[in-house]
């Protein structure tokens, strides 16, 4: 009786121990797909938004995310993107490699559905090197990407890209 007990606590203390690393892996796993949709970007604050159709592929192993693609807008415009994240407990890092070629870092947590992520540009870009980035799971099969960055004429966060994707695969 009082080894089953003993068991029971270690295999519940255990499993206390790294709840996060699970949950982390099983939400990066349903991020996995052959993703496509539409959305906005803005290359420079206070320019117009571009209409763009993007592509991603998305592969996730354990608590690592890849995702890799292009958005084309204008008929002849396409850039490449890609970003490559890792859980560490709950603390997300990574890197990101836009349309400029050059590469930022990225860090942040998951709340719910949405991985929320601060971006420090490997340039400085719209007047600084920083921004937020969000990658939100919107039920089973759609994605939204979506950056902020802040105006720094005015002090307001702008939304400089919006791309709501959907897993066709």
């Amino acid at each position: 009786m009082k080894t089953s007990w003993i068991t029971a606590m270690t295999v519940s203390l255990t499993a206390l121990a790294h709840p996060a690393v699970a949950d982390e892996a099983g939400f990066l796993k349903s991020l996995r797909g052959t993703w496509s949709g539409k959305g906005t970007i803005t290359t420079r604050i206070g320019s117009s938004p571009l209409n763009v159709l993007c592509d991603f592929e998305t592969k996730a192993a354990g608590t690592s995310l890849a995702m890799t693609g292009s958005c084309r807008g204008l008929v002849v415009v396409r850039r490449t993107v890609s970003a490559d994240i890792q859980a560490i407990g709950v603390r997300y890092s990574g890197t990101y490699l836009g349309p400029s070629g050059v590469p930022s870092t990225l860090s942040g947590t998951r709340t719910g559905n949405s991985i929320d992520l601060a971006v420090r540009w490997g340039r400085v870009t719209n007047g600084d090197r920083f921004a937020q980035m969000t990658i939100e799971k919107v039920g089973g099969n759609h994605l939204r990407l979506r950056t902020t960055d802040k105006d720094l004429k005015t002090g307001t966060d702008v939304v400089t890209s919006d791309i709501r994707l959907t897993r066709y695969q």
